[in-house]
């Protein structure tokens, strides 16, 4: 019985280091040139927003979301969403080459808890970044474990670089200006730093 019970402990031990080597997985990308934007993290584009407001709200999941100001971006804007299951790896990398122009952490809010859609604001982090020809803004929103950020403002950084960590039950979303072309749909699968998202028209 003993040794039952150490070999189901050694089991479960061996399938949490598992998981874990998987959550922290690294793999190297390969980052295409050119005048492109490519998607920040890994996952599934969950949803594709065109708008022309001054705010949004972005979901998250069934039950969270977050609001964001678009116009520090452009006046029209896509905010494309990617959700992370467990499977994918967890580091966010610069869609583009350019400057960290600000980073802002905003902390997660409670209401009424009978109302369940709105009962939950996620924790996030927003980083603006930009160069010459353009401005973006990647949202990460945080999931039941932490975030990372990676960079700080006024810093350089090369396309598909690293610039931070999301754990479990995340999503990343990036605001693009519609002077963009997009590439991609609801429901295709990115791989952070190498999946094309959008090109210049």
């Amino acid at each position: 019985m003993i040794l039952w019970a150490v070999a189901i402990l050694l089991f479960i031990a061996i399938l949490a280091i598992a998981f874990l080597l998987n959550f922290y997985k690294d793999p190297k990308r390969a980052i295409p040139k050119g005048s492109n934007i490519v998607a920040p993290a890994d996952g599934k584009i969950i949803s594709i927003i065109d708008t022309s407001k001054r705010n949004i709200k972005i979901k998250k999941g069934l039950l969270g979301k977050i609001k964001t100001y678009t116009k520090d971006v452009a006046n029209q804007c896509y905010a494309v969403s990617i959700f992370m299951s467990p499977f994918d790896a967890h580091y966010n990398r610069a869609p583009m080459e350019g400057v960290i122009k600000s980073v802002k952490h905003t902390k997660g809010r409670f209401f009424k808890a009978y109302d369940l859609e709105k009962s939950l604001e996620n924790e996030k982090n927003e980083i603006i970044m930009q160069n010459k020809d353009i401005k973006i803004k990647v949202i990460q929103i945080a999931g039941f474990l932490a975030r990372r950020i990676m960079v700080k403002a006024n810093q350089k950084v090369d396309k598909g670089q690293k610039i931070g960590f999301i754990a479990l039950g995340s999503q990343t979303t990036i605001i693009l200006p519609r002077n963009l072309k997009l590439k991609v749909k609801t429901g295709d699968r990115t791989k952070a730093g190498q999946t094309i998202i959008a090109v210049l028209k």
